[in-house]
């Protein structure tokens, strides 16, 4: 088996030019490059960093199956981005133009979690580590806790 080098979120929005910056506002992300459909003005292929995560975005291209959760009516995907102040992050956000789902609340496997949608309809979960555990230790909150 060949090796594996990376993984990347690829988002497809309605707006990429929009969402580019809306990720920017929201989270700090650094723009790379885009690409330009001359045809039209969508971006076919833009890249980003955000947390030092390369994150691929691009425009709606239906006939190439490129489908935003806007179209499809939702996303089963949430992205995870660890942050040092899960608050602060979300109010960031939040001023940005992100939908808060879930406010952030200390949970019992030792993390400061808020879940975000943003307006391109990608959901986001911002958390913080406020404590180590173990998995035991996660797993045994977890199951007092449905007890």
């Amino acid at each position: 088996m060949p090796a594996l080098l990376s993984l990347s979120p690829y988002l497809v929005c309605r707006n990429a030019a929009s969402a580019l910056a809306f990720y920017q506002a929201a989270f700090g992300a650094e723009e790379i490059f885009r690409m330009t459909d001359p045809a039209d003005g969508r971006i076919g292929h833009a890249e980003l960093r955000i947390a030092g995560a390369l994150v691929m975005i691009a425009d709606e291209y239906p006939d190439f199956g490129a489908i935003s959760p806007d179209t499809l009516g939702g996303t089963a995907v949430t992205l995870h981005l660890a942050t040092e102040d899960a608050d602060a992050a979300t109010a960031r956000a939040e001023a940005a133009g992100a939908l808060v789902l879930r406010p952030p609340a200390t949970q019992s496997f030792g993390e400061r979690s808020a879940v975000l949608l943003d307006p391109y309809g990608h959901r986001w979960m911002l958390s913080q580590n406020v404590e180590a555990l173990t998995p035991e230790e996660m797993q045994r909150r977890w199951s007092e806790q449905g007890a």
